[in-house]
């Protein structure tokens, strides 16, 4: 068994501001769930900056509590447990702890719909993400007919990150993309500035949000009561500050079958001959 595990927030640490609010979500839920420093079981936040390749993240074997994509979760990309997923302090959220894909143009394009795209440029982030590619191509199926199954002249693939998207739209490499809405919701508190330079033209369907998860090596009392501290969280005198810095309502505890939507629109999209947005 591990000494030590890691706790990280790199999805949704969308600036210094973001990353230092999330490292003090993280310090109080261990404290409620008697896991701080006093504890035998020990946490230490790790910074892990991007373009670092999740992945390799998930895969530690001192994995203790990270965020990661509900797809990656459901196609079990690592060995983990999930423990809690946030709920967005959007009205789209309707109170649930999920998430959905805002598909961007920039301000100034002549794009007002996302049928005004179709033949312009594309771009998704990774294979493995939900909002950065399963998300965008399940959405896409319901634009494609027997006669148009390709809808874009160009796609630009792996450009990893939320921030690259949102950078290639306004620099007008691609003509679209899509951005995790909860991030996007951050990234506007955060610079505001950049992201009025690009307008949402449509939005997917809703979908589990990421989860805070643990490695195999974290024993299963420690993620009990890690869930317990996350349902908790939202009625905690050190919350409110922290939730509207991080646009939150709450936790919800979460397991490996709540993820299992992301898995049926993979499928979908594989059985329509469709493996890639195009």
């Amino acid at each position: 068994m591990a000494d030590r595990f890691i706790t990280n927030a790199r999805m949704y640490a969308v600036s210094p501001r973001a990353e230092e609010a999330w490292r003090a979500v993280l310090g109080h839920v261990l404290d409620h769930a008697g896991l701080g420093s006093a504890s035998a079981t020990g946490f230490d936040y790790v910074p892990y900056p991007a373009p670092k390749p999740l992945e390799d993240l998930w895969r530690r074997p001192d994995l203790g509590c990270v965020f990661m994509c509900g797809y990656p979760i459901a196609l079990r990309l690592a060995n983990v447990t999930p423990i809690a997923a946030p709920i967005p302090a959007a009205d789209w959220a309707g109170g649930k702890a999920v998430y959905r894909s805002d598909l961007i143009v920039r301000a100034s394009s002549p794009f007002n719909t996302l049928r005004d795209t179709f033949d312009g440029r594309l771009g998704w982030t990774v294979e493995h993400s939900h909002s950065g590619f399963n998300a965008l191509r399940y959405h896409l199926l319901s634009y494609r007919t027997p006669e148009r199954r390709t809808l874009y002249r160009s796609v630009t693939g792996h450009l990893v990150t939320a921030r690259r998207i949102l950078d290639s739209v306004i620099d007008g490499s691609i003509d679209v993309g899509p951005l995790d809405g909860y991030w996007h919701m951050l990234i506007q508190r955060t610079l505001p500035d950049l992201t009025a330079q690009v307008r949402v033209v449509e939005t997917t369907a809703l979908a589990p949000m990421p989860a805070f998860v643990a490695g195999p090596m974290v024993p299963p009392p420690v993620i009990a009561a890690l869930k317990a501290a996350f349902a908790a969280a939202a009625s905690q005198a050190w919350f409110p500050p922290l939730a509207e810095e991080l646009r939150l309502l709450g936790f919800q505890p979460v397991s490996q079958a709540d993820f299992a939507v992301t898995l049926r629109r993979d499928q979908a999209a594989k059985e329509a001959g469709y493996p890639f947005p195009a």
